[in-house]
């Protein structure tokens, strides 16, 4: 197939959210640029309407309904033939604790929110000594325990608290109660969705003055209420080829996540090339590098997100860099 010249990868710049719980290091570590503090989240590569990521000053998602082509075969059917992202890709900075959460699943929200679920995967980038992640309850809960556990502010110790290092991987099944606690710095993958209902909230106040909003009633409609294991870190094997190593951190049916560790400094350039079935977003999480093709040399940085259309020129990765590669 002759590939068009129009199927080159881009850079995206990201949609910023400003939450009460954010910090400055996606600024600081990322040099993202953002004028917003605190800085909790980037939205990396979002067609959402809460926060669409930019290529250049077109919108990604205006983008690709031009070029529809570009989210490949497989990503249309998740779609429904809709010129959209199946997924986000976002980075998140913790400074404080984000609330005690849980996600409903696509049927629920698709018939109360208009959205589709949200089921998602954390890789970790830092964790400060000592940071926790909420994952699941610790013992078997019922509607009224929990109801009784909020009203009474016991809720956190009948949360599972799991410590969290630099590399770790969780996948969070819609319907799990979580949470990322304090000096966490995290890529989330995601389905393409922003909903979120807060069971608790540590009472705290908005620039407003006021506490934020909870959805008590639709968490419970949601939520996994039995004791949950601790998630234990999945056996992950490194594949090498010319210049690089990969991967595979996740696989479910909304997206496959992998991680690319690339150094060309004494090797040949490193090969990649999308498909037919799904675009690529590649999230660079450490260290610098270029991408060369066809007419294309596109230098990419730490904190920086390209997006590779699908069935794109044949490319070549050039650096010492460590990427998330994710496709649908």
């Amino acid at each position: 197939m002759k590939h068009s010249m129009n199927h080159k990868p881009f850079l995206l710049t990201p949609a910023t959210k400003d939450y009460l719980w954010g910090g400055n290091r996606l600024n600081d570590d990322f040099n993202i640029g953002a004028p917003v503090s605190p800085f909790a989240e980037a939205w990396m590569c979002s067609t959402h309407p809460d926060g669409q990521s930019l290529a250049g000053d077109i919108p990604l998602g205006d983008l690709l309904k031009e070029h529809p082509e570009w989210l490949g075969t497989h990503c249309l059917l998740m779609t429904g033939g809709r010129a959209e992202l199946p997924i986000l890709i976002k980075l998140i900075d913790a400074k404080q604790d984000l609330s005690v959460q849980v996600h409903p699943d696509d049927d629920y929200a698709l018939s109360h929110e208009g959205q589709w679920g949200k089921s998602e995967m954390w890789y970790v980038l830092s964790a400060r000594p000592g940071a926790q992640l909420i994952y699941g309850f610790r013992e078997d809960m019922s509607p009224g325990r929990l109801l009784s556990a909020l009203e009474t502010g016991d809720l956190c110790r009948y949360l599972n608290r799991i410590p969290v290092y630099k590399d770790d991987l969780f996948y969070i099944e819609a319907g799990t109660v979580h949470a990322i606690g304090a000096g966490c710095l995290i890529a989330e993958i995601q389905e393409n969705s922003n909903v979120t209902y807060r069971l608790y909230d540590y009472d705290r106040l908005d620039k407003r003055g006021r506490k934020r909003e909870l959805h008590i009633e639709k968490a419970l409609d949601v939520a996994f209420l039995k004791n949950s294991a601790a998630p234990r870190q999945p056996m992950r094997v490194l594949k090498y080829k010319n210049g690089s190593a990969s991967e595979l951190l996740a696989r479910c049916k909304y997206f496959q996540v992998e991680r690319v560790l690339l150094n060309t400094e004494n090797r040949r350039l490193a090969h990649f090339v999308t498909g037919s079935n799904s675009f690529h977003a590649l999230l660079c999480v450490e260290g610098c590098g270029v991408i060369y093709g066809e007419e294309v040399m596109l230098p990419f940085f730490k904190g920086d997100c390209v997006f590779v259309p699908a069935d794109s020129m044949a490319l070549e990765l050039h650096g010492r860099a460590q990427l998330l590669n994710v496709s649908c």
